[in-house]
This record gives structure tokens, C-alpha cells and sequence, in this order.
């Protein structure tokens, strides 16, 4: 896979005009509200391109005084390049000696995000992003998947929903607690409505329908426990491992060996907590005394060639390479429970601990971030909404924006 943009191409427009420069290295003050310049810019009819390795990722975009009062309303620096300055930086991005390159982002993406009736955007570090960054979304859920909405879109966020059908497995917790019952009667009335008999059920026709719009194009991003309960759900297509709290009747004797792991997009060979009353999944995830000591949970993004490996390279731009951890229902991946085809993006080093993948399925892609709020450690049930304006700068907000505009690179040349 190789993006090259050549200097050529820019030479008729860019002694035309100027060029802003939004800087994404320390330097930077506002990370998170770039992503939205940028995308929005993007909406409104503007290419952009994005530097990949270039003070952090940064984006060069037509100089307008529209977009320039923006950038200074919004508290996002930026420079001012002159045409000969221009054709002068892309010398040095495209350099054949350098790690980096161009990419042409060329239309802003649609976005969804699946997420359930009575959803807040603070229950969620996606929607968190796209609020502060004042990114456009909409809002779906079963019905409109299993009706052929995702057609409208090219990004599907997963919210943090268990596609097992087992309710996140809160029932030990918090099975008489009013919001665990409420959301419980949401799914079954759900489920009826729509013709199933068990919320299980739905949940798999659900993950179908997502892995049929990855297959033919979409991009998908989950965190948290959409990550593996979605694998698992793939695996289980023809097997009960639900318990009867949950839908009514006992769960297959023998599940575990009907799991199909050839249906999955990352995972293999997991084992499945059968236990109702243990809050976990399965194997997958990494648990919190195998992490340690808080103030030693960092995971480092993999560095990955711009040129001849541009879509990782976008996934990972960065203004550091070490990020502070943070968990989750999902927190983080066994490596050993990751299949072959992934790429892994970012992991703690020596350890079988990973926090940030990549894949391909069909003409599409899925993107799996484990943890739930990257700038709330260990963020609870009723815990207050994480305050992006004061992490403004935070890297691991920036690897759930990098996904958002991902999409809006030039379709040609990304494939592969």
C-alpha cells in the first residue's frame, strides 16, 4: 500500500493562495477542536490533507478568513503559509528519506452512533469527542440497522453495549437498581417488536447486519465492551451461552466448543465465562490486578510507515508515542486471542496486554480501543461526565478523532 501525493499536482493552486497550517505537535492548543476544524471544513465543500508524521499529524487546508477566525474563536493554533512555503513543506513530507507523507482528505464522513433510547453523550468517550469537537452524528439503533439505515453512512460507532445479550452482565450488581430494569424492559420490548423472541437473539441478527456493512465498505470503531462482546456474539451465532436470568432458559451445555471463530473479525480460540454472575465475558480481557499499579499503565503506539502503510499510520498520529492507560468493562486484549490479520496499533510493552487494533473484512475496516474514558482511569456507574475542555490536548481523545476523519482519505489510494 503506497499514498503518494506528487509536488506537481499542487503547483497550478498553490501559487493561487495561502495555505493554514493546523499543527498537531505539542505545541498545539487545542488537539481535540482541530479534528473538528478540519472535519467540518471538509463539510463545507474543502480538501484538506492530512501530514502524516509531520509535527504530530498535522492538516494543510486553503486559507480562508472564515476558516482562520475559527481557528482563533475555537483556541486552535495555526500558521500561515505562503504558496512558495507550501510547495517547500511538501518537498519535506514527501521526501524519500523521511517517515512521512500526504494524504487527501476529501469529504467529511457520515457518522452513527448505535447507541439505545435514554442515551446521554457523557456515557460515552466517542460521543464526548464529538460534542467537544463539534463533529455532526447521528443517532441509531436496532430498528434502523436491521432496516438497512447503516446504507447512510460511511462510520459506525458501537456505544457501550453487550452484543451477547446479557446486559453487560450488571445483573450481580445491579439487578433490582431502576436504571438495570428500565434498560432491560427497553431491550425486550425491543426484541418483541421486532419478531424475536430473546434480546439475544436480536443482538445477533444485529451483529450480521454490521459485519454485511463493514464487508461492503464501512468503517467500524468500538470500545470498551463492544469490542469482544461483538467477536463473541460473530462466534456464537449458533449457540445459546446466555443463562436463564438473562432470557429465560439455560445456556447451551456445550457452547464453548460450537464457537465458530472463523466468524469472528479479531479474536480466536477465547474461552467464554459462563459464570452469570461474574462481570466479565470471556478471556479476552485483561484484568486489573494482571495491569498493576496505576501509575504504570502506559501502552506505546506502534510507528508505522507513512508511506507504504498509511492507513495505520493515520490510526496512531500522535503528538507522543506513550499513553496513559485507562480501564474498562473491556480494558485491554490478550494478545495470544488475536488473530493473525490484525494489525496491533498500541500495546504495554513486555506484556500480552493490548489496548488499540486494526483489520480488514470485505472491502471495509474495524478498529477495536479497549478502555472506557481515556482521561477518567477507572470511571464508574454514575460517574460524573469527563470535562474535555480540560484535556484539550489528551492523546487518547486523539486516537478516537484519528478514526473519525479516517474515513475522508482518498478511497484510491488506500487500497490495498
Amino acid at each position: 500500500m503506497k499514498i503518494l501525493i506528487p509536488i506537481f499536482f499542487f503547483f497550478t493552486s498553490l501559487f493561487a493562495q495561502q495555505k493554514i497550517l493546523i499543527y498537531m505537535d505539542l505545541n498545539q492548543t487545542d488537539h481535540l477542536k482541530a479534528y473538528g476544524i478540519t472535519f467540518n471544513a471538509l463539510k463545507e465543500g474543502a480538501k484538506a490533507d492530512w501530514l502524516l508524521n509531520y509535527r504530530g499529524g498535522s492538516f494543510l487546508i486553503d486559507y480562508t478568513e472564515k476558516l482562520a477566525n475559527e481557528c482563533r474563536v475555537k483556541g486552535v493554533a495555526y500558521s500561515l503559509l505562503s504558496p512558495e512555503e507550501t510547495v517547500s513543506l511538501y518537498a519535506k513530507v514527501q521526501a524519500p528519506d523521511v517517515n512521512m507523507d500526504v494524504v487527501r482528505l476529501e469529504k467529511a464522513p457520515r457518522i452513527a452512533v448505535y447507541v439505545p433510547p435514554g442515551f446521554k453523550p457523557w456515557d460515552d468517550a466517542v460521543t464526548l469527542a464529538l460534542e467537544y469537537a463539534e463533529i455532526p452524528y447521528d443517532k441509531i439503533w436496532v430498528d434502523e440497522i436491521l432496516n438497512g439505515g447503516l446504507e447512510k453512512y460511511d462510520w459506525l460507532h458501537l456505544h457501550h453495549e453487550d452484543f451477547t445479550g446479557q446486559y453487560g452482565k450488571f445483573y450481580a450488581s445491579y439487578a433490582g437498581v431502576q436504571w438495570y430494569v428500565d434498560q432491560q424492559k427497553i431491550y425486550e420490548a425491543e426484541a418483541a417488536k421486532l419478531g424475536f423472541k430473546k434480546v439475544s437473539q436480536m443482538e445477533k441478527s444485529v451483529v450480521l447486519a454490521i459485519k454485511d456493512y463493514v464487508g461492503r465498505g464501512g468503517f467500524l470503531f468500538a470500545m470498551c465492551s463492544a469490542t469482544d462482546s461483538y467477536d463473541i456474539a460473530l462466534a456464537a451465532q449458533n449457540v445459546d451461552i446466555v443463562d436463564k436470568m438473562y432470557d429465560g432458559d439455560p445456556p447451551d451445555p456445550d457452547a464453548q466448543e460450537k464457537l465458530d471463530f472463523s466468524q469472528t473479525f479479531a479474536f480466536e480460540n477465547f474461552k467464554l465465562e459462563m459464570n452469570p454472575m461474574v462481570y466479565e465475558y470471556s478471556d479476552i480481557d485483561i484484568q486489573p490486578e494482571e495491569i498493576g499499579n496505576q501509575a504504570n499503565d502506559y501502552f506505546t503506539l506502534f510507528d508505522f510507515s507513512a508511506k507504504y502503510d498509511p492507513v495505520p499510520a493515520m490510526l496512531v498520529q500522535n503528538h507522543v508515542n506513550v499513553v496513559r492507560g485507562f480501564m474498562g468493562q473491556t480494558t485491554m486484549f490478550r494478545k495470544k486471542l488475536i488473530k493473525k490479520s490484525v494489525q496491533i496499533l498500541g500495546e504495554r510493552n513486555g506484556a500480552d496486554q493490548v489496548k488499540y487494533i486494526h483489520g480488514n473484512y470485505g472491502k471495509g475496516t474495524f478498529t477495536f480501543y479497549g478502555g472506557h474514558d481515556p482521561e477518567d482511569y477507572q470511571h464508574a456507574v454514575g460517574d460524573p461526565p469527563t470535562d474535555l475542555s480540560l484535556h484539550k490536548n489528551s492523546p487518547g481523545y486523539r486516537l478516537i478523532l484519528n478514526n473519525v476523519l479516517f474515513p475522508a482519505a482518498k478511497k484510491k489510494k488506500l487500497k490495498t
